[in-house]
């Protein structure tokens, strides 16, 4: 078998989704000859692929595809039924993500003290640089509002325990999300249980989930446990730096409607 089908197969065999051959022999095009080894190339495939749109057109094998989609119409179908369950594992991409836990004027608030420059520690109030702000509040990675980090010259590094570290990945927060399927169906979540790997700050917008078949769906919506919750990573660039700049936008414009009502 050639490099490509080679690839596919490997893929195959992972929790990674499989991408279609003309794709995988695009990729195998544009390296250098001879190619690298295998494991090189299943790192660089994968790579690249948790990096791209799943509906974006003859990424996916079709077959894979139509496998590991979302039920159609599933929103509507399971709208009014107490209970059911993903008759299959289901690949989807995180397009928004909220700690339902937190309230929206206090997310405000410490997205706007990060845009001043300020961030808390406890009681005391710290002088952020321009740059540690701008990332504390638009988090990414590992280490965003609320991580583990640590302090070094008196910068909030990680989250500490003030408001404007925030509280990603607490045991504290619920987080609701909006996913999408490879056909582009899109679907509320929310955590029936704690999945580590979901925060903001912490996750991508565009990082992939395997759901697993199982999986409750809720009157219409996916509960999160992470028994049936495999997150896959990945990060689609320009729809996290969107999300990022839209993010003080969307709080406070949740936040005046709430007080409207």
């Amino acid at each position: 078998m050639d490099l490509a089908t080679q690839l596919q197969t490997s893929l195959s065999s992972t929790t990674t989704p499989v991408p279609s051959l003309p794709w995988l022999r695009a990729l195998t095009n544009s390296t250098r000859h001879p190619p690298p080894p295998l494991a090189s190339l299943l790192a660089t495939a994968r790579t690249r692929l948790l990096a791209s749109d799943l509906t974006a057109p003859g990424l996916l094998d079709a077959g894979y595809a139509a496998a590991h989609a979302l039920p159609a119409d599933l929103a509507r179908t399971h709208a009014g039924a107490r209970e059911a369950r993903l008759p299959r594992d289901v690949v989807v991409q995180v397009l928004d993500i909220e700690d339902v836990a937190r309230a929206r004027w206090e997310q405000v608030e410490a997205l706007e003290a990060l845009a001043r420059g300020e961030g808390t520690r406890g009681r005391e109030i710290v002088r952020l640089p321009a740059a540690a702000a701008a990332a504390a509040a638009g988090g990414g990675g590992g280490e965003g509002e609320g991580g583990e980090g640590g302090e070094e010259e008196g910068v909030v590094t990680g989250g500490g325990s003030g408001r404007a570290g925030g509280r990603a990945g607490g045991s504290s927060c619920t987080h609701k999300l909006v996913v999408q399927d490879c056909k582009g169906q899109k679907v509320h979540a929310i955590e029936l249980r704690r999945v580590e790997r979901l925060a903001v700050g912490k996750t991508f917008i565009g990082e992939k989930i395997l759901l697993r078949a199982g999986t409750v769906i809720a009157r219409g919506v996916v509960l999160l446990d992470p028994a049936q919750c495999v997150v896959l990573g990945g990060k689609v660039d320009a729809w996290h730096r969107a999300w990022v700049d839209g993010r003080l936008a969307r709080l406070r414009e949740a936040v005046g409607a709430d007080r409207r009502e």
